[in-house]
């Protein structure tokens, strides 16, 4: 199997930078070298779903006990479970790395528990952002402290949702104006953060916490796409668009002041992305519609050929799974509805069969191109 370095030496001694000698000693010792060893498959499969399964049996445990304790005790038993975690986590730092990460956590996730449970204790929950904010704000302390991905990526996940939450309690901006007014920003906020996220990965270089910005925007687009393109409960409603001008501009440029800080020059690419967005917004104010799709079908090829211009394969596999959807929406909503209910399903196997495998085919000669030109 051709190693990750030997293309790399290829060209390099192509190019005359290296001689034949130099290169056959570089070869000899990185082919003699013993390899680091990673964590293994079963040991990653243990550690997350250990994780999960002791977490949810605390909190279960806490629960089912929970109106026995008084409210000394309550408090007691959240900041000894929160403690026992990352003092866990700290004291097999050295021995097992991976184990003390889960350890850690676990610790922050049981944190945001103990916030909202103290809230309930001391009836403070009549403002429940507050609670998501000290959830976020310790998330974040943990990341300063410990420098470990999964406290970034928690911390990245709550930020948002304490300014969107409180934008949707606080309404300030509104004067009792109604739901999709409240909504749409928010929709927008959070698929222009998506494609944020989404961009943050560059190459092999970078760092765990890129990469689970990467992983969570994978996840995070789709929904946040389908959240702006179908808003519910709009039909019918004018749309006050001079009421939302500042949350909207808020929720554009916030990610965008991200987007840049993370990728310098490469933000211009999420500038596009977030005009994307906007129009979405723009043509799906009265219900879905054909300029929606359209849009949508347009936003998949950008999609793609971002993907292709900066040799990233999972923004290039994700366009195809919009282009696939936004196709299926299409036909649904508005094709199979005209047809002849035989002819529908007719075409219907027909699309799954012949545009499925045309997609898949045009997919893998990308992937191909882009693989052969980074060798």
């Amino acid at each position: 199997m051709r190693k990750e370095w030997e293309p790399s030496l290829d060209r390099w001694t192509s190019a005359g930078l290296l001689d034949q000698a130099a290169s056959t000693r570089i070869r000899e010792f990185e082919q003699t070298r013993t390899p680091a060893q990673g964590l293994r498959w079963p040991v990653l499969v243990a550690l997350v779903f250990g994780t999960i399964l002791l977490a949810a049996g605390v909190l279960l445990f806490v629960s089912a006990h929970w109106d026995e304790l008084s409210p000394a005790a309550r408090i007691s038993l959240l900041v000894a479970m929160i403690a026992a975690f990352h003092a866990g986590g700290a004291m097999t730092s050295e021995r097992f790395e991976g184990l003390s990460v889960a350890l850690h956590t676990i610790g922050t996730i049981s944190l945001g528990a103990g916030i909202a449970l103290a809230g309930q204790v001391y009836h403070l929950s009549e403002h429940w952002p507050s609670a998501i904010l000290l959830w976020a704000l310790g998330s974040a302390a943990g990341w300063a402290l410990l420098r470990q991905w999964p406290q970034a990526a928690l911390t990245a996940m709550l930020a948002p949702y304490w300014v969107l939450s409180e934008w949707w309690v606080s309404g300030w901006w509104l004067d009792g104006r109604s739901t999709p007014e409240r909504r749409i920003p928010i929709a927008v906020g959070l698929c222009a953060l998506a494609f944020t996220y989404l961009s943050a990965q560059q190459g092999r270089g970078d760092s765990p916490v890129r990469r689970a910005l990467t992983v969570l925007g994978g996840i995070a687009l789709i929904p946040a796409v389908v959240f702006v393109a179908i808003p519910e409960g709009v039909n019918g409603h004018v749309f006050d668009w001079p009421a939302v001008r500042l949350p909207m501009l808020m929720a554009t440029l916030v990610p965008l002041a991200l987007a840049f800080a993370l990728r310098r020059q490469g933000g211009l690419w999420n500038v596009g992305a977030t005009v994307w967005v906007a129009v979405l917004a723009l043509f799906s104010v009265d219900s879905l519609n054909l300029a929606s799709c359209f849009w949508c079908f347009l936003g998949s090829v950008g999609l793609a050929f971002w993907g292709i211009r900066e040799a990233r394969a999972e923004r290039v596999n994700l366009a195809f799974l919009c282009l696939a959807i936004t196709v299926l929406v299409f036909y649904f909503s508005d094709v199979m509805a005209k047809l002849d209910r035989a002819l529908s399903l007719v075409l219907l196997g027909v699309l799954f069969l012949g545009g499925g495998w045309l997609l898949e085919w045009t997919r893998r000669r990308i992937i191909a191109g882009m693989r052969t030109e980074a060798s």
